[in-house]
């Protein structure tokens, strides 16, 4: 089938829908929704049979429905109408939510719905919401659409009055009144668009990342410690850690990164290397142990690690290899790891030198987990990765991925030619042709066809996913399986660091050389700035632009 995802955005959610269609074997193109001319140009030269909207944030254009099937991903149950869907089930404090997707027409969130599904709302920030339970359900749905589609079988759409934006009151923090709890509410309402606007130290700037904190106490809004970029702040009743701030018209970045020197004097606040998570507070690095299997999570804010969070990993990964028999990498929360930090390195007044720093701090995590012979190591990719976060994790001696999760295992889109050993790991896993391939076409795959191509070794489900990770953990341990894989590296280790060493040699200009497309198009990362057109890497050629060509 044909299938054309018309979107503003080629986010998770769409990269999601992408993916799992292509891995059924339909043929998916997809256009950004700018202009509406300029889209209904790309409509007409693709010949679409099906129109779907995963990520859609501007409105159709009649000429669109009218003419083709269009259906639209609404993070909503039935009955749930307007904008800010999300931020309206935190509001209400809702315990159940869903997505409806419906068929397109004059009615704003009126049409008829294919497919919905429902899920608990957990506690947590707006983003981590749609990340997971959002992107899941459309998932979930997409096989109902179609097969509804077919049979023309739907049920109508409860025509609700559109519900009103969430106020600016609900999202404003007094400090003077409202509890630590009620703070982080109001964060997780804007986290990770647009944030919630505040002041701290005379300083107007969005709040980010909202962690409650037991043990210290202060005045309401003084800032109490900083710890790993974070501030603590007191409250009325206790206090709370902010990540990260963006200052107006500026980026996110970690809040000690914006406040600079406003901080003087203020305690840096250190936990252990790895924490045992005994009281809430803000960490990045904790581990779980079980039957002698450690499990390292790295919750690195958006995936993105920079040169003093490699270094803490590496270390953390370094200690926990002698002390168990199998290490599995968990990532963070909401990511694995999309690899460089490209905020700070926008930020930086030196971005050379630092950018410089950062990959090679990277890789020496990978470094670190490449040549762990006296443990077995496993990557879980449970949540998305990008970049160097995916081959970072296939330099475990095995990978396995939760269904649903998606990894874009490639840098050019950023200008860079990339290492963390790359040259090394992809080829031994999937032969140098695909390896090439992936590189080049700079294309999301799922992780279901990772396994397909043998980029992966495994695939669990959703419901199952903790028990059949440990599982597989607990049976790839052998001791003639370390035996091997330490005779092999020894063997080996100066054809591995050759290709490490010819990977930095053609990244060394991306960072140095300022004429370097890498900073213009971290520049438009950083900033958001979305393509006009479609980027031609995400158009399937149709027979007309065969002909054209």
């Amino acid at each position: 089938m044909k299938i054309l995802l018309l979107v503003t955005a080629f986010n998770s959610q769409t990269q999601a829908v992408y993916t799992k269609l292509k891995d059924a074997k339909h043929k998916v193109s997809v256009c950004f929704n700018r202009d509406e001319k300029q889209t209904l140009k790309e409509i007409e030269n693709f010949e679409p049979e099906l129109i779907l909207c995963p990520y859609l944030k501007s409105y159709l254009s009649s000429k669109i429905y009218e003419t083709y099937p269009v259906y639209i991903f609404h993070p909503g149950p039935r009955g749930d109408r307007g904008p800010h869907s999300l931020e309206h089930a935190l509001a209400s404090h809702n315990k159940k939510w869903g997505l409806v997707v419906l068929r397109a027409n004059s009615l704003y969130d009126g049409g008829n719905i294919y497919a919905q599904q429902s899920f608990d709302v957990r506690d947590t920030y707006k983003a981590s919401l749609y990340r997971k339970e959002i992107v899941r359900a459309s998932l979930n749905a997409l096989d109902t659409l179609l097969e509804n589609i077919k049979n023309d079988n739907f049920v109508e759409q409860e025509l609700n009055p559109i519900h009103e934006k969430v106020s600016q009151e609900d999202k404003t923090i007094n400090w003077s009144t409202d509890t630590t709890q009620r703070i982080i509410e109001k964060i997780y309402l804007c986290d990770s668009l647009p944030g919630v606007l505040d002041e701290i130290l005379g300083l107007p700037c969005y709040l980010y990342g909202a962690h409650k904190e037991e043990k210290l106490q202060g005045k309401s809004k003084e800032i109490l410690a900083k710890r790993d970029g974070a501030i603590c702040l007191g409250t009325i009743d206790g206090a709370l850690w902010i990540s990260h701030l963006k200052e107006i018209n500026g980026f996110k970045l970690p809040a000690t990164y914006v406040l600079k020197e406003k901080l003087q004097g203020i305690k840096e606040e250190r936990l252990a290397l790895i924490f045992e998570k005994n009281y809430a507070t803000f960490y990045e690095l904790s581990v779980q142990i079980r039957e002698n299997v450690a499990y390292l999570h790295f919750n690195f804010h958006n995936g993105a690690m920079h040169t003093a969070q490699c270094i803490r990993l590496k270390y953390a990964i370094e200690y926990l290899k002698t002390q168990y028999d199998v290490l599995v990498l968990m990532g963070g929360e909401d990511f694995f790891s999309n690899g460089i930090h490209l905020n700070i390195l926008e930020d930086s007044q030196k971005q050379g030198e630092d950018g410089w720093a950062n990959i090679n701090a990277m890789n020496d995590v990978v470094r670190a987990i490449l040549y762990a012979d006296e443990v077995v190591t496993v990557a879980s990719f449970s949540t998305n990765a990008g970049a160097g976060g995916v081959f970072m994790g296939i330099a475990c001696d095995y990978a396995v991925g939760e269904e649903g999760v998606v990894l874009n295992p490639h840098y050019k889109t950023l200008g860079l030619s990339g290492s963390e050993y790359h040259t090394y790991t992809l080829p031994k896993r999937v032969g140098k042709v695909i390896a090439n391939k992936l590189l080049n076409e700079c294309l999301p795959i799922s992780v279901t066809q990772a396994k397909s191509l043998g980029m992966i070794d495994e695939v669990f489900t959703h419901t199952e996913y903790l028990e059949s990770l440990h599982s597989f953990a607990l049976s790839k341990y052998n001791d003639e399986f370390l035996w091997d894989k330490e005779e092999f590296l020894e063997e080996n280790k100066a054809t591995i660091e050759a290709l490490k060493e010819k990977e930095l040699e053609v990244m060394h200009p991306e960072f140095w050389d300022t004429q370097s497309a890498f900073h213009s198009l971290r520049y438009e990362f950083v900033y958001k700035i979305c393509p006009i057109h479609t980027p031609s890497r995400l158009k399937l050629k149709s027979i007309k632009d065969e002909k054209n060509a």
